[in-house]
């Protein structure tokens, strides 16, 4: 008999994982639940579709139902799983209709999270995640005059761009000194702030939001910050982190711990279930330790894995990669973080001008990751370095030499 595989989640990570699935097992019963109504799409390009520059929705979609019937998938569109039953190896939906599975795979990423403030909720705060989200993002900013973006990270500076390209007067609250405070020093993060302000966006540091400001109708119009600084803003962008979408997993018996905690095959605790793409807590065979990773390029690549160890034993193949993520909202700034730019125990960084800066980031000696503006030259290199594990102890300087080069490290220590 056939095996039968059932995907929760239909995002880059289930949908890599569909597709590989068909080439490994080519007559198995593939079903895709996903609670989206639409069928996978190019997270990375909705920003652009939000700002305005991509005016078409086709460009964005990846599959459409069609592909899923050519390839005898079955998708269930605004499907919610309610229960994973994994003892009796049964997924149920909230419609009571049971999928029965040999092999399961949750890529049910999160949902954005709420800033835990009066009027969070009210109508004009936006939050960024899906095509839908993109949709309403793109609806209002194209007719607001000034904006709030709060969230000074990786996901927040798209709200900064969608500003940005829409002509919105906007103020970006940060809690602390510096965008991204956790990979960027003040000298890489003036750069960015800069850019921000070329944009029109203008960076408020030592803030955030104590409450948000609405009119009669509940519509709102400004946030107040925890100085008592109210900001106008009549369009309104939080990018805090997510929630990781884990409740129907209780009583499943699946480890959790901030998300799905699998090995470096992408298998779970529990036998015959595995998790791949932002939900998940993987065991990173460079950093030997679990770690989280949100790029797309990772939750493809671990998506990919999951589904060769489901269709062909545990151990396949293991999930060995160093992400990266590029932000491209700068004329003629490139930014690039790759690998774990915010883990590590040292790091050494150096401005070459106005528009370039490196850091990079180390551990027991090793780089871990980094981040590059203004000069992506070299991201191959250092990515490659970390695949490769390199003891650098005493040559962390070198790397930030304008012109590095591999031959100018000390040849590795052979083994005895």
């Amino acid at each position: 008999m056939s095996e039968s595989y059932v995907i929760i989640g239909d995002g880059i990570a289930g949908g890599s994982a569909a597709k590989t699935l068909r080439e490994e097992s080519p007559d198995a019963d593939i079903a895709v639940l996903t609670d989206e109504g639409e069928p996978l799409y190019n997270r990375i390009l909705i920003k652009e579709y939000a700002k305005g520059k991509i005016p078409m929705e086709d460009p964005l979609f990846l599959h459409d139902e069609e592909w899923y019937e050519e390839r005898d998938i079955d998708l269930e569109l605004n499907t919610h799983v309610t229960h994973i039953d994994t003892d009796a190896h049964v997924v149920r939906t909230h419609e009571g209709d049971d999928y029965e599975y040999d092999k399961l795979l949750v890529a049910t990423g999160g949902t954005p999270t709420q800033l835990p403030v009066d009027n969070s909720d009210a109508e004009g705060v936006h939050h960024f995640w899906t095509f839908q989200d993109a949709r309403g993002i793109a609806d209002h900013s194209s007719e607001s005059a000034t904006g709030i973006v709060v969230g000074a990270g990786l996901l927040g500076i798209d709200f900064a761009a969608v500003c940005g390209a829409r002509g919105i007067d906007a103020k970006y609250l940060m809690r602390g000194d510096c965008w991204w405070r956790y990979a960027l020093s003040e000298d890489g993060g003036e750069i960015i702030h800069e850019a921000l302000r070329d944009m029109g966006v203008e960076p408020v540091f030592q803030s955030g939001v104590d409450h948000f400001v609405t009119d009669d109708d509940g519509v709102v119009t400004g946030a107040v910050d925890p100085n008592g600084v109210e900001y106008e803003g009549d369009f309104v962008g939080v990018a805090i982190g997510l929630n990781f979408n884990t409740e129907f997993l209780r009583g499943s018996g699946i480890e959790t711990d901030d998300g799905i905690v699998v090995d470096e095959y992408m298998a779970t605790n529990v036998e015959d279930v595995y998790s791949a793409g932002d939900i998940t807590k993987f065991y990173d065979v460079i950093l030997e330790e679990h770690a989280q990773n949100g790029s797309w390029d990772s939750a493809k690549k671990q998506g990919a894995i999951a589904a060769k160890n489901m269709a062909n034993g545990h151990e396949a193949e293991e999930f060995r990669h160093v992400s990266s993520y590029s932000i491209s909202h700068f004329k003629d700034l490139p930014f690039v973080s790759f690998g774990h730019p915010t883990l590590g125990d040292d790091d050494a960084e150096r401005k070459y001008s106005d528009t370039e800066w490196r850091r990079l980031t180390f551990k027991n000696g090793k780089l871990i990751g980094g981040v590059l503006i203004g000069d992506l030259k070299l991201q191959s290199t250092f990515k490659r370095i970390i695949r490769e594990e390199r003891d650098l102890s005493g040559q962390e300087e070198v790397l930030l030499e304008e012109d590095f080069d591999p031959e100018m490290l000390d040849a590795p220590a052979q083994e005895q």
